[in-house]
């Protein structure tokens, strides 16, 4: 890794990429350090954090925008690259590497057909991306032109301004990405007692990552709160914290609950059935635009929008009979697409299931979702050497 004239910063190779509602540094691993301290105190330093402007980084100043991808070409026979994603927290001296970002997977096949660790194909370029963090396949399917993944298109997604190309994501073989199992305790529904005495209901499912569900009026809430809203009562906050640490614990993540604080897995998604709200830019989300109102909390945070990992185990969690999502939804839906109200708007997702009686077992034939990816900058990032 080459450093500067006087030799006091790394300069490292990177592309900020907007994939779907977040931003990601991408790098090729082979220009980062190996996997540890090293290679953490770089992605940290490169993000400006912890701190809450980030300021002396490239981050964003939120959870959204401070994110990285770590891309190769995989050995795999099944694959065609491999990608690590990490969390940087803002506020905390944090690198998660326990989940993945569906948003930011959508543009790691662009990335990788731009800088040619993939064949491009036109007018679609299949890429099969291996997710490290969950040892699970995605299938992505990109539209190129002349050697580089489109840009232009039709497809708009809520929380991101006019068109894009239409990337195609597919989760399907996703289910049970972190424990396994598509419901890791066995049950669609279990109780959490809290340490103040109150037992809140609470639905744990894996697919893609794992979540737990949390009804919105066990909590107190409506279900039509915005982020700010939601991310400043702390007492709740630090509630929801709890019920992730807790279900955590239960599905084998952590040996005991308050081993954490305020995880990133499982993420937790607070759902309420259709209804009328305004959403961030001050719109009227009508009840008939969606199937049902979530918002979604990690790392002590509520989510600007929707994690496209999350969404995707909302979409599963849908269609199993007795979920707290699928009596959220109720009968508001019987179609092949779930629309997800969330903060910044309405996000559909794809989910065809096959029913079983033993709901453990539901199968799914169809589980993605569309993302429109842009690739930003492409330059050097300078890191202090100490």
């Amino acid at each position: 890794m080459p450093t500067d004239t006087v030799m006091e910063q790394e300069e490292v190779r990177c592309v900020l990429m907007r994939g779907g509602t977040s931003k990601a540094l991408f790098f090729h691993e082979a220009d980062l350090p190996p996997a540890g301290a090293a290679r953490d105190r770089l992605l940290k330093r490169a993000m400006g954090s912890p701190d809450v402007l980030q300021i002396d980084g490239l981050g964003g100043s939120r959870l959204v925008t401070s994110k990285v991808a770590i891309i190769r070409r995989s050995e795999r026979a099944d694959a065609d690259v491999d990608y690590t994603f990490a969390q940087i927290d803002v506020e905390r001296d944090i690198v998660g590497y326990d989940a993945n970002c569906g948003n930011i997977s959508s543009a790691v096949a662009p990335f990788a057909i731009d800088e040619g660790l993939v064949e491009a194909t036109e007018p679609l370029t299949t890429v099969r991306i291996h997710n490290t963090n969950t040892g699970t396949l995605l299938v992505s399917k990109v539209p190129v032109k002349n050697g580089r993944a489109r840009l232009l298109g039709d497809c708009a997604i809520a929380g991101v301004p006019g068109t894009g190309a239409e990337i195609l994501m597919d989760y399907g073989g996703t289910i049970g990405a972190k424990t396994g199992k598509l419901l890791p305790t066995g049950q669609v529904t279990d109780f959490v007692t809290l340490e103040d005495g109150r037992r809140i209901e609470v639905s744990v499912v894996d697919a893609a990552t794992p979540c737990v569900f949390i009804a919105a009026g066990s909590l107190g809430l409506t279900g039509s709160e915005l982020p700010p809203a939601i991310s400043a009562d702390r007492v709740l906050i630090e509630t929801i914290g709890e019920l992730q640490c807790k279900a955590g614990e239960r599905i084998g993540l952590y040996a005991h609950w308050d081993d954490v604080h305020l995880p990133g897995l499982p993420l937790a998604v607070i759902v309420a059935p259709p209804a009328d709200y305004v959403d961030v830019n001050k719109a009227t989300v009508k009840a008939s635009d969606c199937d049902l109102r979530a918002r979604l909390v990690f790392l002590g945070k509520c989510h600007d929008s929707m994690a496209g990992t999350g969404s995707i185990c909302t979409a599963a969690a849908s269609r199993v009979p007795g979920t707290l999502v699928s009596q959220a939804v109720g009968a508001s839906t019987t179609s092949d697409t779930l629309r997800i109200g969330h903060p910044l708007g309405v996000m559909a997702v794809k989910v065809v299931a096959q029913p079983d009686a033993e709901p453990a077992r539901t199968a799914f034939s169809a589980l993605g979702l569309t993302r429109t990816a842009r690739r930003l900058m492409a330059g050097t990032v300078y890191v202090p050497v100490a």
